[in-house]
């Protein structure tokens, strides 16, 4: 096996036990990327040089102190609307084609800080909002689309130039592309990672959140974001988890691929012994999508209106539709919108307890939808994500193209560290050929 196509777990070990030098690894992740980046184009900038120099670095700092964390050395590939001091940070806009801020986002100094080496931006869809699309393609076909706007992250670790990547959520632009590439994520609790260095627009619904091979990476970072460990009791097997099927009040949205990927994961988990009952949000939350729309375009027409002021020109349509208000949202809407969103938190907190431990529901309607004029549907991630709750992505397996599909799992507000313990649990039933995207992208 290759270093590249390690998952980020394996290569922690191995560096911590001095049987793979970090700057092996990079240079690994850097022949994977020179070999398959021309088709896949999941990145905006890697300097070669720098990552080799600071590679270097870290492995004089294991060999002198032993490895920082157990992120020391991991390759991380950063959303290029997420700041780093040593890289552009374009936003895919023609606006910012070469901008240097000269500092880190939060979430990319945590784990710089961490001993993480940074391998380069990823591309996006502009201010990962709307406007130009990425030119990342789908590694399993790249005649379709590896969903967005967290393309180019996904990308890489879908394809394996990257164990770790940063993605963002406004809509479903973090967890759809997981499903689409065939790997892991996790969209936190809103608001519990640091949004500082990083480009918003909607400061209710944008979310940090993070890629890897398997859940055992995600928790890997969560541990040095130091998200609040679960003080309920965690199941040492499936048997007796209890799992709401939530088909969510999007279904109609949903395409056969996406309800057999469901299906079959509600039944793998059957039969590994859990609890897999019908579950049906209550009557409010129907509302939930279109009061997601009324806050993400008066957000974004709030956030976007210094580019519309100054580059009114080279400004996307849609984003100037944003900032005209092209909706037609009153003031009395948007209050409603956040009332509702502000009383179905809660409610939704509540749900869980001694009859529901996780939810089971879509991550995206199907496969990947053909070309890259589009990034997919985002409907089955809006609600989730105004709701402001954890959501942890697992494959699940294959549609009739041959393209991944998969599920999310779903817990209450603040339960991320329960949440990832519990999908810890249940992924091995509901990803029953977890290295088939390894044998079929690397031979």
């Amino acid at each position: 096996m290759e270093p590249y196509q390690l998952t980020a777990t394996e290569a922690a070990n191995l560096i911590a036990d001095r049987k793979l030098s970090v700057e092996e690894l990079a240079r690994s992740c850097l022949a994977r990327i020179a070999a398959r980046d021309p088709a896949i184009h999941a990145w905006l900038f890697v300097d070669t040089d720098l990552v080799i120099r600071n590679a270097r670095e870290l492995d004089k700092l294991a060999v002198a102190d032993g490895p920082k964390t157990r992120l020391h050395g991991l390759p991380w590939g950063v959303k290029d609307i997420i700041d780093t001091f040593d890289m552009p940070t374009t936003q895919n806009s023609p606006i910012y084609p070469a901008v240097h801020t000269n500092r880190d986002a939060a979430c990319v100094g945590i784990v710089r800080s961490s001993g993480a080496l940074i391998l380069g931006k990823t591309d996006t869809v502009e201010f990962a909002s709307g406007g130009r699309k990425a030119l990342s393609r789908n590694p399993f076909n790249p005649a379709h689309t590896p969903g967005g706007s967290s393309s180019g992250s996904g990308a890489a670790v879908g394809d394996f130039q990257v164990p770790l990547a940063f993605g963002t959520q406004t809509g479903g632009s973090h967890i759809r592309p997981a499903a689409f590439n065939g790997i892991y994520a996790l969209k936190p609790t809103g608001h519990l990672v640091s949004r500082e260095g990083v480009r918003m627009s909607s400061i209710t619904l944008d979310t940090v959140g993070w890629y890897g091979r398997c859940v055992d990476d995600l928790i890997l970072v969560a541990e040095a974001f130091r998200l609040p460990k679960s003080q309920a009791p965690v199941p040492s097997s499936p048997k007796g988890v209890r799992v709401g099927l939530c088909r969510s009040p999007a279904w109609h949205a949903i395409e056969p691929a996406g309800e057999v990927s469901l299906m079959t994961a509600a039944q793998r988990l059957r039969d590994a012994g859990a609890i897999v009952e019908e579950f049906e949000l209550p009557a409010p939350f129907n509302d939930l999508q279109d009061a997601h729309a009324d806050i993400v375009e008066t957000e974004g027409g709030r956030s976007f209106l210094p580019e519309y002021l100054s580059s009114y020109a080279i400004l996307a349509p849609d984003l100037r539709r944003k900032v005209e208000n092209a909706r037609g949202v009153t003031p009395e809407r948007l209050l409603a919108s956040y009332a509702l969103a502000d009383s179905c938190r809660p409610a939704f907190d509540r749900l869980f307890g001694p009859e529901l431990d996780v939810i089971l529901t879509p991550s995206a309607p199907g496969e990947a939808p053909e070309g890259l004029h589009t990034t997919g549907n985002a409907i089955f991630q809006r609600m989730w994500t105004l709701l402001h709750v954890p959501c942890v992505a697992i494959p699940v397996g294959r549609g009739p193209r041959n393209l991944p599909v998969g599920i999310q799992l779903i817990g209450p507000r603040m339960s991320d560290r329960r949440l990832l313990d519990l999908a810890r649990i249940l992924a091995p039933a509901i990803d029953a050929h977890p290295k088939a995207a390894l044998r079929e992208l690397c031979g």
